[in-house]
């Protein structure tokens, strides 16, 4: 953890580019495949450094980013919660995954993850997202293990990562 302290910005580095990805205009046909970034970081720092972030934390970034996204407010700030929930429970399980198996089942989170939107949107009545946005849970799987080294290079240094 001492290593951690000296370099405290990256995780509130990272978290800022994750909601600002969120908010970078993508062409239409290309919108449908912008992953979860915010999940992914999330889920990131839940894993290898629980200490400093939880579920109170999950929940603040998910009403900044209902306010940042336009989303319903709470939508994300549940989804959120309820993923960092997940990864707490089995932190000690996942930790020890080889990556693919992590990406695996960052792939299974973030499906959940889908559910959930599509649950809260039923039951509010509120317009769900197109079939087609369900590829972003693929391609969110697809980045957890770049995504994962490069910020353990940020947080570990030179000697820290891969």
């Amino acid at each position: 953890m001492s290593r951690f302290r000296g370099k405290a910005w990256v995780l509130p580095a990272s978290v800022a580019v994750a909601l600002l990805l969120g908010l970078v205009p993508l062409p239409n046909w290309l919108d449908p495949f912008r992953p979860y970034w915010l999940a992914l970081v999330l889920a990131y720092w839940l894993i290898e450094a629980p200490d400093n972030i939880g579920l109170g934390w999950a929940f603040i970034f998910g009403i900044l980013a209902d306010l940042m996204f336009g989303t319903l407010l709470g939508e994300q700030a549940l989804r959120l919660t309820l993923l960092a929930f997940i990864l707490q429970r089995f932190r000690a399980r996942i930790r020890f995954f080889p990556m693919s198996q992590q990406a695996l089942l960052m792939g299974a989170l973030l499906l959940i993850d889908r559910f959930v939107t599509l649950l809260v949107h039923v039951m509010l009545g509120v317009p769900t997202l197109p079939a087609r946005y369900w590829w972003a849970v693929l391609v969110g799987a697809l980045l957890w293990a770049p995504l994962f080294v490069l910020l353990d290079k940020l947080r570990l240094g030179k000697r820290g990562a891969l």
